[in-house]
């Protein structure tokens, strides 16, 4: 014998009770008991229809007259017209009856849950008639049973307890008298031994399949839904999570107890004892395998099995220093809320005794404050213990599997993946046969930190990266083609998954959960709404994706002052604007240790060399105990291809504009050309060498003319550039006659730094620097008679791009 029960969107409609019938008539047993639920939403109409009967409310009339039609619309789809006559007058007298009931609870103007049982009991009772009159219609050999016939409780209106020995018994009498090969059986609703109709709770029709499998040692109990078995995770939440092949009853109950909504919990307790395995099926999909869920396997599989959650959680916490050693007052705590009918899902308690936390439903929250402040007020008065503390909107994330107790660390990995992704920890509750760990968070925390656990316990170890990715000019439409191209490398050799979330230039922005494809990223982009940044940090903060990255490729201040609000909320940055870590000391400061706090790392090593590893190399000397002593460098790729290709058989301008064109100076080549961004650069690496240095500290000795440097506009600027071409010729021929090149140098020596164009001569390490490259010499405690040196393309979008592509690679590895 098998038992097959359907769920409410497995009979929802007309067409998928043809497939129901379908997998009824294909079960291979010598006896199938159908158990199915109300079609899919009706229970949900009943329960409004009484609600508003109550109120006296006419609308009730609607919501019936909507349920008279769904069930005859039901009918006349499934069954033949020759048939159809007797089987409409039967529905109809059944919702006769229920109008009768709702009229008489317009005309008193309430209800009871000894009436509600009644009401939401026509639903299973209805769709389990006209089932097996569609079943019979087919020729399959069928018969209705009435549950209430054969699952007795007591009279606990809305979630009733079963009387096993009695239902068994009748269970045991009828099914083996019944010649029928396939029983139909509404679930949900039951009798008490008063003959009074009752319900066994919501999800209870599972309830009704599990005590039939158990009362008649059925070889099997399938639990027929709309998704193909248990998940790792709730698969709307979390899109990498798989199916489990195979669960224990243990794990099964955890994980539905924990929001998995697959199985009711108290459904597995009745053929758990019997041994009876149950798989869990799709209707739509029945030759999935699905989840078979049987005796534990003794250690067998993997060792978290599943992780889950329950939303619209509340603590309360109990403290003060009068609970310390007094007996009792966990006792009474209980007890006030069990007195209430409050029920408790989650309890943790400090072992010095001194407070006491307890997870309630939010919708309880208001009265259990009230009844525990009432029965503790002489303690809460006397200063004895605090009032109790409330915190809603908060959820229970729960990892669940039998063999976590024989593994070590898995708690701190869950703790550690939550807290790297600023998810805040309020609670933290462990039962004795450690198969489940939990931990209460904030309910706007749940997504990110379903997903960051599953990543961590489920996936490979790939972890996924969400960009979001400001400016995408040169730099950033370079970077983009490098995360385009490189995307299933990184996936498949370093594990790593970049999704481009937000995009955003000057004029537009736009948002994907699901990731921007990259290959029309320009079209996407152009069609989306208009760019605001504040907007674009707010969209980022209300996603609360795990692993963001804001990547900012612009060179605009108020892009760079946001940065704090970034970090802040736990976003890391990449950037290539190199205004804040220049700025006031006091706020790179602040951001660098915003960044330690929210572990959120903000790295910009292309504000210096581009794609060179200066920054990193300088923070890997000074992590390990070095001293920098002295800085030499040529670090403007730009003037240094100006330099390397202006002579006298060319001109000043013309070189300028041809670096310009070539993407090799800011939007505004004066910033380069002024010293004003090499004079960062350097300012940046003395920071990062530990000294404290601000822009004005630095001494820079300008080789523009005061017109060029006055100048408001680029046109206005390579203007002045060709009227002062004698002056830029003169310097070329000064340096020419002496055999030297001309190079912009930075130096960094005692606290101090300096830029400037210098004369270098032949043999100097300058000497030969080609084209755009840059070179960085650091004279450290270490290295003293020869320095450290780094060299090679220090400007251009690509060198540049692949420098932002690198700082996350960095982030992905942390």
């Amino acid at each position: 014998m098998k038992v097959l029960k359907f769920g409410g969107t497995s009979v929802a409609t007309a067409e998928n009770i043809k497939r129901v019938k379908e997998i009824v008539a294909n079960t291979n047993a010598d006896k199938t008991i159908v158990v199915v639920s109300a079609l899919g939403g009706v229970t949900d109409l009943l329960l409004k229809c009484l609600e508003l009967a109550s109120k006296q409310e006419l609308g009730y009339e609607d919501v019936l007259a909507e349920l008279e039609n769904r069930h005859m619309v039901t009918v006349k789809e499934l069954i033949p017209v020759k048939n159809q006559s007797a089987i409409l007058g039967k529905v109809k007298g059944d919702l006769n009856e229920l109008q009768t009931l709702l009229e008489g609870s317009f005309l008193i103007g309430e209800t009871t849950p000894r009436l509600s049982d009644k009401v939401v009991s026509y639903g299973e009772l209805l769709s389990s008639f006209i089932i097996t009159e569609h079943f019979a219609c087919e020729g399959l050999d069928v018969a209705l049973k009435d549950g209430r016939e054969l699952i007795i409780t007591d009279e606990n209106h809305g979630r009733a307890n079963v009387d096993a020995k009695t239902t068994y018994a009748n269970c045991k009498d009828y099914f083996g008298k019944v010649s029928e090969k396939i029983v139909v059986v509404p679930g949900f609703v039951a009798s008490s031994k008063n003959g009074n109709h009752t319900t066994l709770g919501r999800g209870g029709s599972d309830y009704t399949a599990a005590l039939l499998a158990a009362a008649n040692n059925a070889s099997e109990l399938q639990i027929w839904t709309d998704v193909s078995g248990m998940y790792t995770a709730n698969p709307k939440m979390v899109k990498q999570a798989k199916c489990v092949s195979q669960i224990s009853y243990e794990e099964a109950m955890e994980l539905s107890h924990f929001g998995a909504k697959v199985l009711y919990p108290p459904t597995i307790q009745p053929v758990l004892s019997k041994g009876i395995p149950i798989r869990i099926k799709n209707t739509f999909a029945p030759e999935d395998e699905g989840t078979l869920i049987t005796k534990n396997q003794n250690g067998a599989g993997k060792t978290v099995r599943g992780i889950s959650h329950v939303g619209n959680i509340t603590l309360l916490s109990l403290e003060g220093p009068g609970m310390v050693g007094v007996p009792g007052i966990s006792k009474r705590f209980f007890e006030t809320l069990s007195q209430y009918g409050i029920s408790v899902v989650l309890i943790t308690q400090a072992s010095s005794e001194h407070s006491i936390c307890v997870g309630i439903s939010d919708e309880d929250a208001k009265m259990a404050e009230q009844i525990v402040n009432e029965a503790f007020a002489y303690e809460i008065e006397t200063k004895k213990i605090k009032p109790v503390k409330v915190e809603s909107n908060m959820a229970i994330i729960a990892l669940v599997g039998d063999n976590m107790k024989s593994h070590q660390g898995l708690s701190g990995k869950m703790f550690s993946t939550l807290g790297r992704n600023n998810v805040n920890i309020r609670a933290i509750a462990q039962g004795a046969s450690e198969r489940n760990i939990s931990a209460v968070i904030d309910e706007n925390d749940v997504k990110k930190a379903l997903n960051a656990l599953h990543e961590a316990f489920f996936e490979e170890n790939i972890k996924q990266l969400n960009l979001y990715v400001m400016g995408v000019g040169n730099v950033g439409s370079r970077f983009l083609a490098q995360v385009q191209q490189q995307k299933s490398y990184l996936k498949k050799e370093l594990k790593l998954n970049l999704r481009v979330i937000g995009l955003s230039n000057s004029r537009k922005m736009v948002f994907d959960e699901s990731g921007i494809s990259l290959k029309e990223w320009k079209t996407v982009l152009e069609n989306g709404q208009q760019a605001n940044p504040k907007e674009f940090i707010e969209t980022i903060k209300k996603l609360n994706f795990r692993n963001s990255i804001f990547v900012d490729n612009t060179a605009n201040e108020t892009v760079a002052k946001s940065y704090g609000e970034y970090l802040s909320n736990s976003v890391s940055v990449v950037t290539c604007n190199k205004i804040a870590c220049s700025s006031d000391f006091g706020l790179y400061k602040e951001l660098k240790e915003l960044a330690k706090r929210y572990n959120a790392p903000f790295l910009f090593e292309t504000n210096v060399g581009a794609g060179l590893p200066i920054i990193d190399t300088l923070k890997h000397l000074i992590a390990s105990g070095d001293k920098v002593n002295k800085i030499q460098a040529v670090l403007s790729g730009s003037l240094n291809f100006v330099f390397n290709n202006f002579n006298d058989s060319t001109t000043f301008h013309n070189v300028v504009k041809q670096a310009k064109e070539e993407g090799y100076t800011e939007p505004d080549p004066k910033i380069d050309l002024s010293g004003i961004d090499v004079m960062r650069k350097i300012l940046i690496l003395a920071r990062e060498s530990g000294y404290q240095l601000d822009i004005d500290d630095i001494h820079n000795d300008p080789f523009l003319p005061e017109e060029s440097l006055k100048t408001k506009t680029n046109d206005a600027f390579f203007e002045s550039l060709q009227k002062h071409e004698n002056h830029f010729q003169k310097m070329y021929e000064k340096a020419n006659t002496k055999g030297c090149r001309l190079k912009y140098v930075a130096r960094f020596e005692n606290g101090k730094a300096a830029v400037g164009l210098q004369e270098i001569p032949e043999g100097h390490d300058f000497y030969n620097l080609e084209g755009s490259d840059n070179v960085v010499l650091f004279h450290t405690d270490r290295y003293t008679e020869q320095p450290l040196i780094i060299k090679g393309a220090g400007a251009g979008a690509d060198v540049t791009a692949s420098g932002i592509f690198a700082d996350i690679i960095r982030i992905g590895n942390f």
